[in-house]
């Protein structure tokens, strides 16, 4: 059994992290698909995962932004941050495409060349940006990985984790 972590609750962490970092507006819902994964795959694993279904009126962004922050601060201290670049399913007016993940994505990428963050960046093709994206990374981190499908960057992820905990 893996321990799942979803918003807005912050409680303490034992042990190494994945974040699941990436598009929910707009996007489907590969956050599930790569929960599955390591459920079947990872057992033991703790997972933070952003998406949540919120009853209308439930919805706090600080809090949501807060506890996003937290999670990711934690997996880069200990764990490993995924990136999964989902191409856009559903058009949301006025709001660019994954405009919070692709501001998370530079962020952690300058974390990674300041201090190791473990990053693995996975890229659906289509995804809008997605050349220049492998482009940059292969210039300024050809260590992170880049992946083309989710179960890929969810086992390459996952052997990242345990490479960076073996003796």
């Amino acid at each position: 059994m893996h321990d799942l972590r979803t918003p807005p609750l912050i409680q303490p962490i034992s042990g190494p992290l994945i974040f699941l970092a990436g598009p929910i507006q707009g996007a489907p819902d590969w956050q599930s698909e790569a929960v599955r994964w390591f459920a079947e795959n990872a057992p033991g694993v703790t997972i933070a995962s952003p998406r949540r279904a919120y009853r209308p009126g439930e919805f706090d962004y600080a809090a949501q932004v807060d506890w996003e922050t937290h999670h990711l601060r934690a997996a880069a201290e200990d764990g490993v941050i995924l990136f999964w670049l989902a191409k856009e399913v559903v058009p949301t007016p006025g709001r660019a495409y994954a405009q919070t993940s692709r501001f998370e994505l530079a962020e952690w990428k300058v974390r990674h060349e300041r201090d190791g963050t473990k990053l693995v960046v996975g890229i659906e093709p289509g995804f809008s940006g997605e050349r220049y994206i492998c482009h940059r990374f292969g210039q300024d981190c050809p260590a992170v990985p880049l992946c083309g499908t989710l179960a890929e960057t969810c086992r390459t992820a996952h052997e990242l984790l345990k490479a960076s905990r073996a003796p």
